[in-house]
């Protein structure tokens, strides 16, 4: 999961929008960056990208962008060259989301599932560790596996009393955090310079222009590259839509709903294998089910297991149809009171510490840059107990409070979508999603106006374009980024 204040005179130089009132101007121009010398990825990378092969190379941006000429950090980027030179268009920049984790062999990903070759043809196609991340300048606060908040999204609050406990434990996260040696690169990390730095990219690729494919939080990266460089932002296409430019807690509150929408798949399709699994005959017996082994695992864990981690688990397992089996397998192993089924099952999602550090913090960094949070715990409670009752599943996760209320920076800037542009802009939609419900579309395509187009695809999980199997998505989706058609209207596409 999932904008830069100028003087007017940069602003109209460097093809800005106005930024939001009571934003201070931080921004000067950036030099233009060396040219990009590719050359062999990290092992680790190439390891990952095979059976293909990927190019990458080392772009140096400024680390503050009021003073460009300052010190400097490192941006690793990855290429898939065109396969087709005579029909080669320009570059696809990629962002999988997040913010966190790397991203430097999502081409290689994208092309395992099925990308397209008119568009593998039609552009080379450019991946990235984002600032903060990976192979990129990397950020960390020095979280470890004891760390008591071990993820990005908030815990669960069953009442008050849990919200003030999270209150305490993001009080100390915030603290680590700003007092972290690398606390001067935390205060940087937001998607206002991300956007900078992906236009730092282009240049660095003697490109005039760049044309965009973003996921998730990626969509929010693509509304503001859009929003702060219209001129050259080329063909963008923004896939599971956090439905703005920016994080904040109305957006990891779409948490709550998201899951409400998209449990009832999984529900159907448990209840078809109730012989096998008997978690219920109906969608309703299994959704009872759920209530009950969170609720049994709130008063007596297992295997370290407690309703928040069980409900987590259940949550991320949503983001694929093909993560089902794995719901069964945990729900058989809370059902049979089996403690080493349970560790195994964790133990096969365990990562290692150095990334679960480097991709909170920085999920943490951008979240809390970029927005105003509520500081006030009584504001949480609220939320939650609101959410709970809305959205009983996971609402009072999405809702519970971050370190963001703690955070020891105050957000600088954000972008803001215009409707007045290029009609550039293609909103690709699951109508299921447990991350990025469809309200996060629908917000995007109001936002654009008519410079946009919505595509909605009767399916369930997280990433529409590629990573599920949906002709209509994926025809719609490939002739925008290879011809240039944006549909004249909204699309639906039905299941399969």
């Amino acid at each position: 999961m999932l904008a830069v204040g100028l003087t007017a005179s940069v602003s109209a130089a460097a093809g800005l929008p106005a930024m939001a009132e009571d934003r201070p101007a931080t921004t000067a121009q950036a030099p233009t960056p060396a040219p990009a010398e590719w050359g062999a990825c990290p092992a680790d990378v190439a390891t990952a990208a095979l059976p293909y092969v990927l190019e990458c190379a080392t772009v140096q941006v400024p680390l503050d962008y009021a003073e460009p000429d300052g010190e400097q950090i490192d941006l690793m980027i990855s290429r898939m060259a065109s396969t087709n030179p005579e029909k080669r268009r320009g570059i696809l920049l990629l962002n999988p989301g997040g913010p966190s984790g790397s991203g430097l062999t999502l081409s290689t990903l994208l092309a395992s599932k099925g990308l397209p070759k008119s568009v593998r043809d039609a552009y080379d196609i450019i991946a990235m560790d984002t600032r903060g991340i990976g192979h990129s300048t990397a950020a960390r606060c020095g979280f470890t596996a004891e760390t008591p908040h071990f993820g990005n999204l908030p815990p669960f609050a069953v009442d008050e009393a849990a919200v003030d406990a999270q209150a305490k434990i993001v009080q100390d996260v915030a603290e680590q955090c700003a007092s972290s040696s690398d606390a001067d690169l935390l205060r940087h990390l937001n998607t206002p310079n991300t956007a900078r730095d992906l236009d730092q990219i282009r240049a660095a690729l003697g490109e005039e222009k760049a044309s965009y494919l973003g996921y998730s939080y990626g969509s929010g990266l693509g509304a503001t590259y859009d929003a702060m460089f219209p001129e050259r932002a080329d063909r963008v296409v923004l896939d599971s839509n956090i439905g703005d430019t920016h994080l904040n807690q109305d957006v990891i509150r779409l948490f709550g709903p998201g899951m409400e929408e998209t449990f009832p798949d999984f529900a159907r399709w448990a209840a078809k294998r109730h012989g096998t699994y008997g978690f219920g005959r109906t969608p309703a017996q299994v959704r009872a089910t759920f209530f009950e082994l969170a609720e049994r695992l709130d008063e007596q864990p297992l295997a370290g297991v407690d309703g928040v981690i069980f409900r987590m688990g259940t949550f991320g397992f949503l983001y694929s149809p093909a993560g089902y089996p794995k719901i069964a397998e945990l729900w058989e192993s809370v059902l049979a009171d089996d403690e080493a089924a349970v560790a195994e099952r964790l133990a096969a999602d365990a990562v290692e510490p150095w990334e679960f550090d480097n991709a909170l913090t920085v999920f943490l960094s951008v979240s809390c840059n970029d927005s105003d949070w509520a500081e006030d715990v009584q504001h949480y409670q609220d939320t939650v107990a609101a959410d709970r009752a809305e959205f009983p599943m996971f609402g009072a996760a999405g809702a519970n409070i971050t370190p963001c209320a703690y955070w020891p920076y105050e957000p600088v800037e954000q972008a803001e979508i215009s409707q007045e542009g290029k009609r550039n802009i293609l909103i690709v939609q699951n109508e299921r999603d447990p991350a990025t419900p469809l309200r996060g579309g629908q917000l995007a395509r109001e936002q654009f106006g008519d410079r946009s187009r919505l595509v909605t695809v009767d399916q369930s999980g997280h990433g529409a374009y590629v990573l599920h199997d949906n002709a209509c998505a994926l025809e719609t989706t490939t002739k925008f980024l290879v011809d240039g058609t944006l549909p004249k209207r909204d699309v639906s596409c039905r299941a399969g």
